[in-house]
């Protein structure tokens, strides 16, 4: 069953997605016991809030359709990349495509701007038609930081099916929340239960 939520109502961010933006966006599709989804980007709406609560586009950005999608595929492109470094394996080219082509499609470049409020400053200038292509370069670019950094050796999928989640691995913890690992250490216990009464 396909739904949508915040990230508060159904897990809390997992390990490492304080410290990276991209592991909150390919986490924002979540696969949870009992045939549940939910996708943090399932609707506009849903994608505007998301976009909203990481600071990478204004409350009344008005996303649209559109947008959402792009967004939800540049999620599944670096997701494959996530695990393709995890298995070791060469990614499909049309992920690292993706992931590039949102890097860029915008200047790097601050401007100097001058308003009457904050006078001479410097920013990335934004003009409605950019926010996407803001928000999708910001997201591969942290993305792409992880993947290279000596961060990437500590990325791992949760270890609690059906999680679809991405964390970093503390130590042996690998579970993307508290809620996970009660799950795993519950299935554990009853397997050691059914077997000593098969005994």
């Amino acid at each position: 069953m396909r739904e949508t939520g915040t990230v508060e109502s159904v897990l809390p961010p997992a390990p490492g997605a304080e410290r990276y933006l991209a592991l909150d966006f390919v986490n924002s599709a979540i696969a949870l016991p009992g045939g549940h989804y939910v996708d943090l980007l399932g609707t506009p709406a849903a994608t505007n809030r998301w976009l909203a609560d990481h600071a990478l586009a204004p409350e009344d950005a008005g996303v649209q359709e559109m947008c959402a999608t792009q967004l939800r595929a540049l999620r599944e492109h670096i997701r494959s990349l996530f695990a393709a470094r995890i298995a070791g394996l060469t990614p499909v080219p049309t992920a690292l495509t993706a992931v590039n082509t949102a890097l860029t499609s915008i200047p790097t470049a601050a401007l100097l701007l001058w308003d009457e409020r904050d006078g001479p400053h410097r920013a990335a200038a934004c003009p409605p038609h950019e926010i996407l292509e803001r928000a999708l370069a910001t997201l591969a670019a942290d993305a792409a930081d992880l993947l290279t950094g000596p961060d990437a050796e500590s990325l791992t999928p949760c270890d609690s099916p059906p999680c679809n989640r991405y964390l970093l691995r503390h130590g042996r913890r690998h579970w993307c929340s508290t809620r996970c690992g009660d799950r795993v250490r519950a299935a554990r216990a009853y397997a050691r239960r059914t077997q000593v009464k098969s005994l």
